[in-house]
């Protein structure tokens, strides 16, 4: 979907998780978060597989799952601008020092592994697609769900979500690097009852840092009353509109 002009949505439910953040007024007061808690994993994850969950992946589940509607299953985008790198590195770190490394821990390091555990947790066969988008921040998963919804779907799910990175990568200069693990999950359609949006583009030129960082405004944005939010880098802005 190329995005030329403005596109109208509802957000119908969402849910997000962070380290000891857990209302509205967390969210407004700037709650400090608890680096050490981890997400709570919901009932429906089966046991086989909860002790493959990352931190991470822990996140993503809890986060999506208070966003779902019973037992539907919904076409998802999943963004991430980092995914599991800090498995990765573990895993490379493992190989420098002459340690074997397993299948099944390769498996859970690539970029769509968790959206993989998610999809055999919920028997979800939907069309399920995996973003890394860089520089371009939160926008590409809007844009991506919404071309979803014109084209023949009734809702879609949204799940945006990263944690820091390990200290082994250099993230000054760069605007990459979110306070705490976070994920975030919309439950969107064209229409509904819900809280309706406006999605644009905006001629304005801004920095407002990378996908991990987006997560967060986007988040305050969403509890706050503020109508509008722009968010963009040196390249392309945007912004989203409470209607």
């Amino acid at each position: 979907m190329v995005l030329s002009k403005a596109v109208d949505f509802a957000v119908l439910n969402w849910n997000a998780w962070a380290p000891g953040v857990s209302s509205r007024e967390d969210w407004l007061g700037g709650k400090a978060f608890v680096q050490a808690e981890k997400a709570a994993l919901p009932a429906t994850a089966p046991k086989t597989l909860q002790r493959r969950l990352s931190p991470l992946a822990r996140a993503v589940f809890n986060a999506a799952d208070g966003c779902r509607d019973g037992d539907k299953t919904l076409p998802i985008v999943f963004s991430s601008a980092h995914g599991e790198v800090n498995k990765s590195l573990e895993m490379l770190q493992s190989m420098q020092k002459g340690e074997e490394v397993s299948p099944t821990a390769f498996s859970l390091s690539v970029h769509n592994a968790i959206s993989g555990l998610f999809s055999i947790a919920y028997a979800n066969h939907q069309e399920i697609t995996v973003i890394a988008p860089g520089q371009d921040g939160i926008a590409p998963a809007f844009i991506e769900a919404l071309g979803l919804l014109q084209e023949h779907h009734s809702e879609v799910l949204m799940v945006l979500y990263d944690e820091p990175l390990s200290d082994f990568y250099p993230s000054q200069p760069f605007a990459l690097n979110g306070p705490a693990v976070c994920a975030l999950a919309l439950r969107i359609s064209l229409a509904g009852n819900g809280l309706p949006m406006r999605f644009s583009r905006s001629p304005a030129r801004r920095d407002d840092g990378e996908h991990a960082l987006q997560i967060f405004s986007f988040l305050k944005f969403l509890v706050s009353d503020d109508k509008a939010l722009a968010l963009g880098n040196h390249r392309h802005s945007w912004e989203w509109y409470k209607k």
